[in-house]
């Protein structure tokens, strides 16, 4: 699969939202009293205050660390160097938002809609974005050693360089994402979806790849040393060839392999492939 293959963002035609500049630049007592309408409509219920809505407000460099906003609405906001440090965002719109070199470390963003938006460079360590929408997702060189990503769909997203060191992607949707020269060392990658990923020359050093789906997957000189690849779908001999490994990756034993590589090369791959499918029910779709 070459780059032109790869799934096409949505957002793709709006490259350019990013240099506008936002709708409207809200005064700090305007934000004051908005975060604590937000507060009493938590606190309420429902029933009293109203739910935040900052979509396309620039909000750069403004502090939201520790504040419970849950459900906010902030697509399309600009909130570069943003401080959202332990804040609680469970199921907030943050659609095609900027949040470049934003902080995010031990904030729970589980459920939250982040499609399309831009985390270049952004901190989420240890942050919780458990079954968070995440298609497409620019978030090259982003720090999330230790994130819970756990059911979460990032197809699409770019990741290139970015820190994903014992972070946990427990079947997560990472079909045609981009990790080039990524860091998924001691990585929680059971049973995720990887068919189409980029993971060329990623470190996924001692990762658990069990049950990983990687057909297509690109692993051009990524460092499999001591991985575990138990079970792993799709995986081809053509693909192990051009990974390295070490004498404690954890895979088909020789002989399995042996006989793997035979059936091949004799033509039977997508029969294998289909029956992997039949057995896991994986769709025909990478």
């Amino acid at each position: 699969m070459s780059d032109s293959d790869r799934p096409r963002s949505p957002f793709a035609g709006m490259a350019g939202f990013s240099t506008r500049p936002a709708i409207r630049v809200p005064s700090r007592d305007e934000i004051k009293q908005m975060l604590a309408a937000h507060r009493l409509y938590l606190e309420t219920e429902c029933r009293q205050g109203h739910r935040a809505n900052f979509a396309s407000a620039d909000l750069s460099g403004h502090d939201f660390s520790g504040l419970n906003l849950r459900g906010i609405k902030m697509d399309r906001a600009v909130l570069e160097g943003a401080d959202f440090t332990g804040t609680h965002l469970q199921r907030a719109n943050l659609i095609g938002a900027i949040f470049q070199r934003a902080r995010f470390d031990r904030a729970d963003l589980s459920g939250a809609r982040l499609s399309g938006a831009n985390l270049v460079s952004a901190s989420l360590e240890n942050a919780c974005l458990a079954k968070a929408d995440m298609e497409f997702a620019l978030m090259t060189k982003a720090l999330l050693r230790g994130a819970c990503l756990h059911e979460a769909d990032m197809s699409g997203a770019q990741l290139d360089g970015a820190v994903l060191t014992r972070a946990e992607l427990l079947k997560a949707n990472l079909r045609g994402a981009g990790f080039r020269n990524a860091r998924l060392d001691e990585a929680d990658l059971r049973d995720a979806r990887l068919g189409g990923a980029f993971l060329v020359r990623a470190s996924l050093r001692s990762a658990d790849l069990r049950g990983a789906y990687l057909r297509l997957a690109k692993l051009d000189g990524a460092d499999l040393s001591e991985a575990n690849l138990y079970n792993a779908e799709g995986l081809t001999p053509a693909q192990i060839d051009l990974a390295r490994l070490s004498s404690g990756t954890k895979r088909l034993t020789e002989n399995e392999l042996s006989d793997f590589s035979r059936l091949w090369h004799d033509g039977c791959g997508e029969a294998i492939i289909e029956a992997q499918n039949v057995d896991r029910n994986h769709s025909a779709e990478v």
